[in-house]
């Protein structure tokens, strides 16, 4: 089992809230540290949104990437992947505006519609840090996180004018199909990158029968040797998924995005305590993590 497996850390997301977690990072200062300190922990490539820095708030806002990007570009070889998803109410053009004006070496690239459900944690918290969090996550229930065909076929062309390999995030078996679809039309560049969301309220849920459900139709789709694909799990969930995901041959995501836990019960303190305990898991099955460039290799980064 002597190999390298990559892994992601989703660094502050669009989905918790401050309420949630005093170490969620909200400022540019805080998201490009975490991600650099996650880099020095064993992550290959951070996966980057941006959040006002007033509130935490999901911001689209180019110039918080950019501050973003600049000072981890400054400081790290990492791989930056940046978000195409957004956040809630933000349209597809803002979410896909940071490709053509970074031309990073990765994006996510979400492969179809969903309902996008977070207003059920609402019931855990009595009271709020900001006003905006609780009406942000009570609108998820009457909200479809949109990618029509012609949103993903228009992101295509993005990614492939800017040089930008798809990360393509599957958060059911539908949008396999739906990657499959865009690579017979020539529309998207074989090795594809399949990155497994497990978890959310109104797709496909965090179980290993679902993980395995989900690789096999990729490999009877794609064959088992012509992608590279990655998975994690929402919340408690994390580690079991990416610990049977690398177990199966695949790597692996974690970070403040998708599981603000340590432990039960303990809140992590940062990413890279969480990318720490991945790289501990890897060698524990004699695994190592990749560095950024062994990941540019694995997945052809150009």
């Amino acid at each position: 089992m002597s190999r390298k497996v990559i892994i992601s850390a989703a660094i502050t997301g669009s989905i918790h809230t401050p309420t949630m977690s005093p170490h969620l990072p909200i400022t540019p200062e805080e998201i490009s540290g975490q991600a650099i300190d996650a880099a020095r922990a064993g992550a290959a490539a951070v996966h980057i949104h941006a959040r006002n820095p007033e509130n935490g708030m999901p911001s689209p806002d180019l110039n918080l990437f950019r501050k973003i990007i600049d000072k981890i570009r400054t400081e790290s070889d990492v791989i930056i992947c940046i978000t195409t998803g957004g956040g809630a109410g933000m349209t597809v053009d803002q979410r896909a505006a940071p490709v053509p004006e970074f031309k990073p070496e990765l994006a996510s690239f979400n492969m179809g519609s969903i309902n996008f459900a977070l207003y059920p944690v609402i019931a855990k918290y009595k009271e709020w840090k900001f006003d905006w969090e609780k009406p942000f996550l009570e609108a998820s229930k009457a909200n479809i996180f949109q990618n029509t065909s012609a949103d993903l076929e228009n992101i295509c062309g993005i990614m492939r004018e800017n040089a930008t390999k798809p990360e393509l995030e599957i958060y059911d078996v539908g949008h396999l199909y739906n990657a499959k679809f865009l690579l017979s039309e020539g529309l998207l560049e074989p090795p594809l990158y399949l990155q497994f969301v497990m978890g959310i309220l109104g797709a496909i849920q965090p179980t290993f029968s679902d993980l395995i459900h989900l690789k096999e139709t990729a490999d009877r789709l794609f064959g088992p040797d012509k992608y590279q694909w990655s998975a994690f799990g929402a919340g408690r969930a994390e580690f079991p998924i990416c610990t049977a995901a690398v177990l199966m041959g695949g790597n692996c995501r974690v970070g403040l995005e998708d599981n603000l836990n340590i432990s039960k019960g303990q809140l992590a303190k940062s990413n890279a305590e969480l990318v720490e305990k991945m790289v501990r898991i890897l060698r524990e099955f004699s695994l190592e993590p990749a560095t950024p460039d062994e990941a540019r290799e694995i997945l052809g980064i150009k």
